[in-house]
């Protein structure tokens, strides 16, 4: 069976960056979650796309899956005010601490890394990077005492953080190699035609 992720999406997500990991993930066995941190099996998205959810988080914490030891890792993606609103709801904050204590992987894209994980102190002393711009949202210089970087895509021991919309794909094969193995995430880039 294939690692076990949690993705949480919030009204105000940016779509590439959700749909395009959940993809492939799945295409790589991994067995992805999505949750919606509302009432409703659904979120939307910045530019109005309608996303089904498998669960919502008041399910996860019903089913007692809302800790560290239901998961392999958690990816969030951007996009505002979806990052926004995804750093206002306090038991996903709690997860990604906890996360990252267990040596999880935790992954951000675009705005979330300055916006969600900065304040949550999980970019303390690491390499790291985000959407232009949001790196001086945050308190304590670069997003909060994180080291920035150029790149497309940062891995930093059980950190990875990408740029935005554009760097999807390569946030998206980051994740696969992490979770399904370098091999699966070159069978998909080839598959992909990347």
């Amino acid at each position: 069976m294939g690692k076990k992720v949690l993705t949480f999406l919030a009204d105000g997500f940016e779509e590439v960056e959700a749909v395009t990991p959940i993809d492939y993930l799945r295409r790589a066995g991994v067995n992805v979650t999505i949750a919606a941190i509302g009432k409703e099996k659904t979120a939307t998205g910045s530019h109005g796309i309608i996303v089904a959810t498998d669960t919502t988080i008041a399910a996860l914490e019903q089913a007692g899956q809302l800790n560290a030891a239901s998961w392999d890792g958690v990816f969030i993606p951007g996009g505002m005010p979806g990052a926004s609103n995804l750093a206002a709801c306090p038991p996903v904050g709690t997860l990604y601490k906890e996360m990252a204590a267990a040596g999880k992987i935790v992954a951000a894209i675009c705005a979330s890394p300055a916006v969600v994980l900065a304040p949550l102190g999980l970019l303390e002393g690491k390499h790291c990077t985000c959407y232009p711009g949001m790196e001086k949202q945050a308190d304590g210089g670069f997003a909060g005492g994180g080291k920035w970087q150029s790149s497309k895509v940062v891995v930093d021991g059980n950190l990875v953080t990408s740029r935005g919309p554009g760097t999807a794909v390569d946030y998206a094969l980051a994740l696969v190699e992490l979770f399904a193995g370098k091999d699966a995430a070159k069978s998909l880039s080839e598959s992909a035609l990347l």
